[in-house]
């Protein structure tokens, strides 16, 4: 096939040129498609009307016969209609003939030259028929006396002539139609080069951002630490240490089984991920015999946003890890969410240890930043300040939209 995309749809904005403006909207489509020539038939053709009109109303003017204006429009329009819309229609119709790319190329310059040759003729006979009319009204018109040429200016001036009317013909019947038609092609494919490579980098994306998450899912460290607990206090303290196996069993449960749905490891909802973070938080209660409190406040109508998996899991890590662990005595996280506007914003906030110096660069805040940004934009964004008195309130902003 000689079109590889199609011909009754717009073109990608980085494809297409011009077509912003009204009397050009028609460029938006493929060079010699209906739609193309539809639109600029139309555009065409009112502009040549309305010139038209106004020779036809200056004939009969001058000619004070008011019967000769629309006869004279009409000449007018014919013949510059037929060298305006002649050769694009021939090369339309072969670009959809579904030859090949040589000989559809091929086939519309044979269209457009064949378009120069038809509409030559057309204006020569409405060219004719106008002449007669004006001779018939006003009377003929005196031409001054042809010079003598000699052999060699007389070749010069029937080549001067013969480029002249191809400018003429090949310019109003389509010559930078012809020009537009060769540089879309190129545009296209260079187009689809940039959509491969973009949709190639987006799948990597993904694959790096999926291995994260399984990585992130199943953290060693976290299983170990918290057998040794359960190991340290079966002798102690029977029932924690059955508590706390409960509570590792429900965290594994509300993120194990996400392992094995490939959409569910990109895809979330804010109420699946305030779940993991509770179940985390009253494992981490448990382990840390009740030094840790907790709460989690949420419309319930926030539930069904979608969010992003893990990244609110990390911000409560981190409130754990940095905040509550590092400060004697007891500690307490708080879980909030909340519309602003056209954004949801959920907070983590503690009252422990508060922001330390390098606080904030590590990996997996470096790595919330970096999936809001490839989700969100500018729209996505991360927050971290202190709160007055002690502790660390941490912010995350994306647009709120349902899963």
């Amino acid at each position: 096939m000689g079109t590889d995309y199609p011909l009754d749809r717009r073109l990608p904005p980085d494809v297409l040129v011009g077509g912003s403006a009204v009397w050009s909207r028609y460029r938006q489509y493929p060079v010699f498609s209906l739609p193309w020539l539809s639109g600029r038939s139309v555009l065409f053709a009112s502009i040549i009307g309305v010139i038209a009109l106004l020779i036809g109303g200056a004939f009969g003017l001058a000619a004070r016969d008011y019967s000769r204006v629309l006869p004279m429009a009409f000449y007018q329009f014919v013949g510059f209609g037929l060298m305006a819309t002649v050769g694009p229609a021939l090369a339309t119709w072969v670009r959809h003939r579904g030859w090949s790319a040589v000989a559809e190329r091929r086939g519309i310059v044979a269209a457009m030259g064949l378009g120069m040759v038809v509409s030559y003729a057309a204006d020569a006979v409405t060219s004719a028929r106008v002449k007669a009319m004006v001779a018939s009204t006003i009377g003929p018109v005196a031409h001054p006396p042809i010079p003598h040429l000699g052999p060699v200016e007389r070749a010069v001036s029937i080549a001067l002539n013969l480029l002249v009317l191809a400018v003429i013909y090949g310019l109003f019947g389509g010559g930078l139609a012809l020009r537009a038609y060769f540089g879309e092609r190129r545009r296209w494919h260079d187009h689809r080069n940039r959509r491969a490579l973009a949709e190639a980098r987006v799948q990597a994306q993904r694959a790096d951002l999926r291995l994260g998450l399984l990585q992130a899912q199943v953290e060693p460290h976290f299983l170990f630490n918290t057998l040794a607990s359960v190991r340290a206090l079966v002798r102690r303290d029977p029932e924690r240490a059955e508590a706390t196996l409960d509570a590792l069993v429900d965290h594994l449960r509300a993120t194990i089984p996400r392992l094995r749905d490939e959409h569910a490891l990109l895809h979330s909802t804010l109420g699946q991920q305030l779940d993991i973070c509770t179940s985390y938080l009253e494992l981490m209660r448990l382990r840390t015999g009740d030094r840790l409190s907790y709460a989690v406040e949420i419309d319930s109508t926030l539930r069904g946003c979608a969010y992003p998996p893990l990244l609110l899991l990390t911000l409560v890590e981190n409130a754990v890890k940095h905040g509550i662990e590092p400060k004697p005595g007891p500690g307490r996280i708080e879980l909030t969410a909340r519309r602003e506007g056209a954004d949801l914003v959920v907070t983590v906030a503690d009252d422990g240890a508060g922001l330390q110096p390098g606080f904030g660069g590590g990996m997996g805040l470096a790595n919330v930043r970096e999936q809001l940004a490839m989700r969100y934009g500018a729209r996505g964004r991360l927050q971290l300040q202190g709160r007055s008195g002690a502790g660390t309130q941490a912010e995350i902003h994306l647009p709120a939209s349902p899963a």
